[in-house]
């Protein structure tokens, strides 16, 4: 298609508006532009083609035929190319949203809430991929990613969903606690996520020296949670992840971070988004707002 040949979208977006509703001032409301903007565009078209298309008739504007013509046109085009994106629209709301998330706060925050979401917004599809891996969102299909860190990520959008502060947790009364530093912990084994440098970095910052800790290392945060359970040693987390645990009593926590540096973020690619994850992710807002994240709003 020769585009050369096609002028500005903009003034056939104006001229159709003003043709349509008979009045600059009305065509400008509908598009948000001042009055001027829209006689611009008329004119500009009128010049281009070398012709009237709009002749002022009492408080009014009235097509001519050349205009007229050109008014039906553009309205079967612009009606053509509305269809065509509520179809896409359509089809982009149906298929399943592709969500990759860690299995910890899978299984320990979003499982315990997905019910509310289902019940809001049947219409909407998930497809969760729980993985200890990271997800390539610009090439591996995938819509949107929670990943835990402290982001940014290079060509990727990225929002602070949840702040995810350190905590040492244990059963209760495994350990007199809560405690002002870690120095007094050496002699309990310390469960923590494997090839978690950050965490094990933190810790010591804050008395607990490796060289005199026992340290177990498991694949997910939920196996490091299961074990502190069974009293297997003291765990390193983030607070987020067992929140639901310490607000039943079944763990507590000993020492925890005040001003976190990590957090989850809700993740995607550059550009624009669907209407299904835009509401997907307006949803898990909503949900991360309460201050007793181990408690879901239900809303």
């Amino acid at each position: 298609m020769d585009w050369s040949a096609v002028p500005s979208l903009a003034s056939l977006r104006a001229f159709e508006a003003a043709a349509r509703l008979g009045s600059h001032s009305a065509a400008a409301r509908e598009l948000n532009v001042t009055h001027a903007a829209i006689a611009q565009h008329v004119r500009k078209l009128e010049d281009r083609f070398g012709c009237v298309l709009l002749e002022r008739r009492g408080g009014g504007m009235t097509a001519t035929d050349a205009g007229a013509a050109l008014s039906a046109g553009l309205r079967d085009g612009f009606s053509a190319i509305a269809e065509a994106c509520r179809d896409l629209d359509a089809r982009e709301t149906a298929r399943p949203l592709r969500i990759s998330l860690t299995p910890s706060f899978a299984a320990n925050w979003l499982m315990p809430r997905i019910g509310d979401f289902w019940t809001r917004h049947p219409g909407i599809e998930l497809d969760l991929t729980p993985s200890p891996d990271v997800a390539d969102l610009r090439t591996g299909g995938f819509d949107m990613a929670v990943r835990y860190g402290r982001g940014p990520w290079p060509g990727l959008r990225a929002e602070r969903l949840i702040d995810a502060a350190h905590a040492v947790i244990a059963a209760p009364g495994l350990v007199a606690g809560p405690v002002d530093d870690l120095s007094g912990l050496h002699r309990h084994v310390l469960l923590t996520e494997r090839n978690n440098v950050e965490e094990l970095h933190w810790a010591e910052l804050h008395g607990l020296r490796m060289d005199r800790v026992r340290v177990i290392g498991f694949d997910s945060l939920s196996m490091v949670i299961e074990a502190v359970r069974a009293r297997h040693g003291i765990g390193m987390v983030p607070r987020i992840i067992a929140e639901g645990e310490i607000a039943r009593g079944t763990l507590e926590v000993l020492f925890e971070e005040s001003s976190p540096s990590v957090a989850y973020h809700m993740v995607r690619r550059e550009g624009s988004e669907s209407p299904a994850l835009r509401t997907f992710r307006g949803w898990l807002r909503q949900q991360a707002r309460p201050s007793l994240l181990g408690r879901p709003p239900m809303g």
